[in-house]
């Protein structure tokens, strides 16, 4: 009989990981001997579990057993259902002390608003997708190759949108768009931001642009008409000389020494495996912890994969109207998708099932604890400015794209993304750092991978994984480049959350 590992994550656990592919008739730690072969990142049963009893791993609850499992067996979605009524919410969490505060600086760009950004891009926004044209017209004429000599501009990016008009004015999606487009031209990360639409749209310009501009007192906002200028080739000429001279006067912008109060960081998730809740999003969470100690902020989101979770963050809430503002969006969630024939409770996503996770319980477990254990100090809606620092929750879809989007509208200037399966996300203005789960997708993927957390699977300690990402975003928050930016990812990547009539 062959011999391989297992974890078990918690004392109260009645699974255990596979740390390695199990073969029927290995014997394993606690004297389980598998009763067929369980492929590793899966997890196999430590004893006999009943028809009708909850499946725990973490020491909590992540489905009910729909049929008998033996000791050995292999616990996936043949034998084990999301259906688990009342009994997730009586697995409660004691709140954990903050760690003591400490120093730590980057260097960034001061900005006049009192915000500092981690980099120096010129932006092009569009108020419509009838804009869009010429928004990516104007860009194409500034090339990242322009911008390759070391110098203090980043590039010129155009985040064009597909909506804008054939909205309801005074709907949750027009909200939505207005607060993403504000966020945007008040972002730090841009020198300057130059804003285009075509004139008879209903997300008029001076509907979000001069009130961005008023609030933030900080880097170059202009704004362009389509319709005012004559026509497409008109507009786009007026538009790259408007570039030219915002490039130039973003050329005399410097990076210097600030604290990391002023970082703000993005947590985002995406193609999740049996590993993501061991090794890369745990680890993520001490360096979200060290990132609160030093005074800067950390924001968690994607709403819907922390349903089966939230009673960790209601035990970290900070005060009674903390906890109220996370159940008032949860509630929120629950009608929206029942109005839209959808369901919180769906099991994961078929790569997230070949990875190994089983319910969208489990999936959350492991999702919440990218977030660290910080008091939770805020509940926000998606976009709204972040005004507080520490660990913060805002709103949003889990779709990855949308989801950042909404984080760097509310102030991100740089985000950490986990992932078990795979992915090739990137993001523009705030650079975004990638961390494999297993060993497999870090070599794989080598060229779209940050950083490999799997480490912590060979004796690496979490907090010592949690304070080498801790130095990655450090360096990268001063220029050093992630990998999606040597890859020249980002341009595409700005998807606000669109919801509502289209009419």
């Amino acid at each position: 009989m062959g011999q391989a590992r297992i974890l078990a994550m918690h004392p109260d656990d009645n699974v255990a990981l596979c740390l390695d592919p199990v073969a029927a008739g290995d014997a394993l730690a606690g004297g389980v001997i598998a009763a067929e072969t369980v492929p590793s990142g899966h997890k196999i049963a430590l004893r006999p579990i009943a028809p009708g009893e909850a499946v725990r791993k973490y020491g909590q609850v992540i489905g009910l057993a729909s049929a008998a499992i033996a000791p050995g067996a292999h616990v996936h979605v043949h034998n084990v259902s999301a259906e688990v009524g009342g009994m997730r919410s009586a697995a409660g969490s004691a709140p954990v002390p903050a760690l003591p505060a400490r120093r730590a600086t980057f260097r960034g760009y001061r900005r006049a608003s009192g915000k500092v950004g981690t980099r120096n891009y010129i932006g092009i926004l569009t108020s419509v997708n009838c804009s869009a044209n010429v928004a990516r017209a104007i860009a194409a004429a500034f090339p990242d190759a322009m911008f390759h000599d070391g110098g203090a501009v980043d590039g010129v990016v155009a985040l064009t949108h597909t909506t804008g008009c054939g909205m309801t004015p005074a709907s949750e999606g027009t909200a939505n768009l207005e607060r993403t487009l504000q966020g945007y031209c008040a972002h730090p990360n841009f020198a300057a931001v130059l804003v285009v639409g075509l004139g008879c749209e209903m997300m008029q310009i001076a509907g979000f642009a001069d009130a961005a501009e008023a609030a933030r007192q900080s880097v170059t906002l202009r704004t362009l008409t389509i319709q005012d200028e004559g026509g497409t080739r008109a507009a786009i000429e007026a538009g790259r000389a408007m570039v030219r001279e915002l490039i130039a006067e973003a050329s005399t912008c410097q990076r210097e020494e600030v604290s990391a109060e002023h970082l703000v960081l993005g947590l985002q998730c995406g193609g999740s495996d049996g590993w993501s809740g061991v090794t890369a999003n745990p680890a993520l969470g001490r360096a979200a912890d060290l990132l609160v100690a030093a005074g800067g902020t950390v924001i968690l989101s994607e709403t819907p994969e922390i349903w089966g979770a939230e009673q960790l963050l209601f035990a970290r809430a900070e005060t009674p109207a903390v906890r109220a503002a996370l159940q008032e969006r949860l509630d929120w969630w629950a009608d929206y998708v029942a109005r839209n024939g959808a369901e919180l409770n769906n099991n994961p996503s078929p790569g997230n099932i070949a990875g190994g996770l089983t319910t969208i319980l489990e999936k959350s477990l492991g999702a919440v604890a990218k977030s660290g254990s910080s008091p939770l100090r805020g509940v926000y809606r998606y976009g709204e400015p972040i005004d507080r620092r520490g660990f913060v929750f805002m709103d949003s879809p889990g779709y990855d794209p949308c989801s950042a989007t909404g984080q760097m509208a509310a102030g991100a200037n740089i985000l950490a993304f986990t992932t078990g399966r795979g992915s090739v996300f990137g993001s523009k203005p705030a650079p975004c750092i990638k961390l494999a789960s297993n060993r497999a997708l870090a070599e794989r993927m080598a060229e779209d991978m940050d950083i490999d957390c799997s480490p912590v699977l060979d004796g690496v300690s979490l907090d010592a994984m949690g304070a080498a990402i801790f130095d990655l975003l450090l360096r990268t928050a001063s220029g050093e480049k992630s990998k999606s930016e040597d890859l020249g990812l980002g341009d595409l990547e700005f998807v606000p959350w669109q919801m509502g009539a289209v009419m």
